[in-house]
């Protein structure tokens, strides 16, 4: 190594383990990062990102051994290095065009496992070859560090200590310090810097490479303009806002009647605000249904997945004297709630995780609202029946469990079926309705007496208005549910892929109108269709 005085000591192939570690830990999680506003951030997506991850670190792994006995020259290393850089620099101008460019063309090649597909496909194309060429820098290290076979275990150990310590640095910053400060965007430009400082120190005292080292300095500059943006859905012009949690990727939009809150790019509403004070016409109306069966004049409710507040200022609304407490996981989310959506003073919201906080606490409601379910995205430890014991234990006698079910999921082995199941084994009195317009359904669940009679009974004491008659709606549509053998419990609840099964089926029927245009008219009478 004569001819790279920066390798005498060692030092500096050290340091390209380390921050080789750090980047591809760093990569990994801007990756569910990017994908989760498409596809959510469920177990499968994770399982997606890390297998694509560990295939490409593999090959790379058995490519980087069989090239350093090749030819055990670093500069090719360094190479790789500077090009996995300029590539991960670029996912954020690129990668959201990729993701959405795949996803269209798979709404006409498959019809069962679309999410999963168009993930992994995704994931496949942005990162697997850069991750392929971060996988060849520990083999060819070894080869470049070790000098004799005396010392092949120690620096094979230090390389890996190196690697290790890394990816632990790189795993904590991304997650606690530059997604939430900066975005994922800039966190794939931080990374991607660094791999790219690496490889130009090693160029320039070297004096090699210094063209294609000026060319991938352009190229990063020109990324880092057009990349440094937290626009997801890049094809809305008017967001009130759009940014990033530790916990979500978050969009508020407003117009004339409301202002809403969504957690996917795709599609769903998590929250929304009516400008008049009236009903939604979604879900949070149906599940004003729970307060009218519990009966009592001033109940005290709970929230667990208080989102913006919607519910919690309907009940203060509709139940005046109500006492409405809010638990909410994601305390970006309850600053939105204060800034664009009006939340009450009056409703104290804790930051924490539901289940947690049922288990912290000794209080009891008369109502208690469960809607921490998004799409593919539901915590399996609020979907077992041991959760639900723990909301039963919570109510007061007469007290009523509402939860927002998200889909209408139906047949055998769905999402519904098991949590109508689950539920059914806490709850003797079980009933769920569809909420018109959209894929939302709504359960309600209580100890005594029979749902359906409650509601009767609760509805008459409305007064006349928008409320009662929304109520007569519920009470109509009701459908008891007896329950089966589909429990969930902690220790088994497949959640996730019972959930991408109903969305692949909501998928399916919302664009089959798309594919039955194709198939007639091809791709010129799909563009005639959107113009």
């Amino acid at each position: 190594m004569k001819e790279y005085p920066i390798l005498k000591s060692k030092l500096f192939l050290y340091l390209t383990e380390f921050f080789a570690g750090v980047s591809v830990m760093a990569v990994e999680l801007g990756a569910s990062r990017l994908l989760a506003p498409y596809f959510s951030s469920s177990q499968i997506v994770w399982t997606i990102i890390i297998g694509a991850i560990m295939i490409a670190m593999a090959l790379g792994n058995l490519y980087g051994g069989r090239a350093a006995d090749k030819n055990p020259d670093p500069a090719p290393l360094y190479r790789r290095i500077l090009i996995a850089a300029i590539w991960i620099a670029a996912i954020p101008v690129l990668g959201k065009y990729v993701i959405l460019g795949v996803s269209g063309l798979l709404i006409f090649t498959i019809s069962t496992n679309y999410l999963a597909a168009a993930a992994f496909l995704s994931c496949m194309l942005l990162f697997v070859y850069p991750l392929f060429l971060l996988g060849t820098v520990t083999p060819s290290l070894v080869k470049a560090a070790t000098e004799s076979l005396d010392e092949g275990g120690r620096t094979v150990g230090r390389l890996g200590a190196c690697n290790t310590v890394g990816s632990i640095l790189g795993t904590f910053l991304p997650t606690f310090v530059t997604i939430p400060a900066v975005g994922t965007s800039v966190t794939f430009l931080i990374f991607s810097g660094i791999l790219l400082v690496i490889a130009l120190v090693f160029f320039f005292s070297s004096k090699k490479g210094l063209r294609a080292s000026v060319i991938a300095v352009v190229l990063y500059i020109l990324c880092a303009i057009f990349g440094r943006s937290d626009s997801f859905a890049f094809w809305e012009k008017e967001l009130r806002y759009e940014g990033e949690s530790v916990y979500n990727y978050l969009q508020v939009r407003e117009d004339e009647h409301s202002v809403v809150l969504a957690t996917n790019v795709l599609f769903g509403v998590q929250s929304v605000m009516m400008k008049d004070g009236g009903l939604t016409g979604m879900y949070y109306d149906y599940a004003l249904a729970a307060p009218v069966i519990c009966g009592r004049e001033a109940p005290r409710v709970l929230i667990l997945g208080n989102g913006t507040g919607t519910y919690a200022r309907q009940c203060l609304n509709y139940f005046p004297g109500c006492t409405v407490e809010g638990v909410e996981i994601d305390g970006k989310i309850t600053e939105l709630a204060v800034r664009y959506f009006a939340m009450p003073d009056e409703v104290k919201v804790t930051e924490y995780d539901g289940r947690a906080f049922l288990q912290a606490v000794g209080e009891k409601y008369d109502v208690i609202l469960v809607d921490a379910y998004q799409d593919i995205t539901i915590p399996f430890q609020m979907s077992s029946v041991e959760f639900f014991t723990m909301v039963r234990d919570h109510l007061e006698p007469g007290g009523v469990m509402a939860v927002n079910m998200n889909m209408h999921s139906d047949g055998e082995g769905s999402i519904n079926e098991a949590l109508c199941d689950t539920i059914a084994a806490v709850f003797p009195s079980v009933s769920t309705v569809d909420v018109a317009g959209n894929t939302n359904r709504e359960l309600f669940a209580c100890m005594e007496g029979d749902i359906a009679e409650r509601l009767a009974a609760g509805t008459e004491k409305l007064g006349r208005g928008e409320l009662q008659n929304l109520m007569r709606t519920v009470h109509a549509r009701l459908e008891t549910v007896n329950g089966g053998e589909h429990i969930l419990t902690d220790d088994r609840a497949p959640v996730e892929l019972l959930g991408m099964r109903a969305i692949d089926a909501l998928i399916a029927d919302e664009l089959q109108w798309l594919r039955e245009i194709y198939s007639r008219k091809g791709v010129k009478g799909l563009i005639e269709s959107f113009a």
